[in-house]
């Protein structure tokens, strides 16, 4: 009787693990919205303009310039890069990442403008503003609990983000502050085909209520960089046409 009562007894709680774990991927976004400052806040969000500096490493050394990074409700995007290759006699490079919601285009003056294709273009456009997590079963998108990884020292939460179309991207949430230490996702990069890149989050600081990183190192197989931002706006008016293929 004792033998069977104990069976009873574990088997009950292997239930309340199993349906604990399909709990808990929500759980830890709704920890996680809150710690970036809640549903509230977010929602009053429209639009986010930074600007800051990026370094980019390269074997000749590293390269550093300003960056301008726009976004828009529901995931118009774009990045402005310029850097000075003078010193490798090629004078300034600039690349421009445009994203209107529907349709990508760089203009490049170092590798040639070109449409965004591919992945990459299925990233953009699942990349909702201000936060792909905050609405993601609407936009038909599914997540999944993939277990906990170290991130550095740090204790995290691995959430597998799968979205209608378009590759997965797994984002690293803090097992304490429930912050993003980490996103992996998959490129599609002009003479290299796909490769994964990791974009880690430091610095955390509050703007209008919401925390935001301010320090975003990216590494992959072609390339590392860092971009440390100096200065956030929110719901400014933004041209639309800033968004669209000149």
């Amino acid at each position: 009787m004792k033998t069977a009562l104990r069976l009873l007894v574990t088997i009950a709680a292997v239930a309340r693990a199993h349906t604990a774990v399909a709990q808990t991927a929500d759980e830890i976004v709704e920890k996680y919205l809150t710690a970036v400052g809640g549903r509230e806040a977010l929602a009053k969000l429209t639009s986010r303009t930074m600007t800051g500096t990026i370094t980019i490493a390269t074997p000749q050394g590293d390269l550093s310039g300003p960056v301008e990074i726009y976004a828009q409700a529901p995931n118009k995007s774009r990045t402005l890069v310029k850097l000075d290759l003078s010193a490798f006699g090629a004078g300034q490079m600039t690349v421009d990442q445009r994203f209107d919601g529907t349709a990508g285009y760089v203009i490049d003056t170092l590798q040639g403008n070109r449409d965004i294709t591919g992945g990459q273009l299925e990233n953009m456009r699942n990349a909702a503003f201000p936060s792909p997590l905050l609405n993601y079963k609407e936009r038909g998108a599914t997540l999944e609990l993939m277990g906990k990884e170290k991130v550095s020292d740090r204790d995290a939460y691995v959430l597998n983000l799968k979205p209608k179309a378009g590759p997965a991207a797994r984002t690293f949430i803090d097992a304490e502050s429930y912050l993003p230490l980490r996103v992996v996702t998959k490129l599609d990069v002009p003479q290299f085909g796909e490769v994964e890149q990791t974009a880690e989050f430091s610095d955390y600081r509050a703007v209008d209520g919401v925390k935001i990183p301010f320090a975003v190192r990216a590494t992959s197989a072609v390339q590392n960089s860092t971009v440390a931002i100096s200065k956030v706006e929110h719901n400014t008016k933004l041209d639309e046409t800033m968004f669209s293929k000149p």
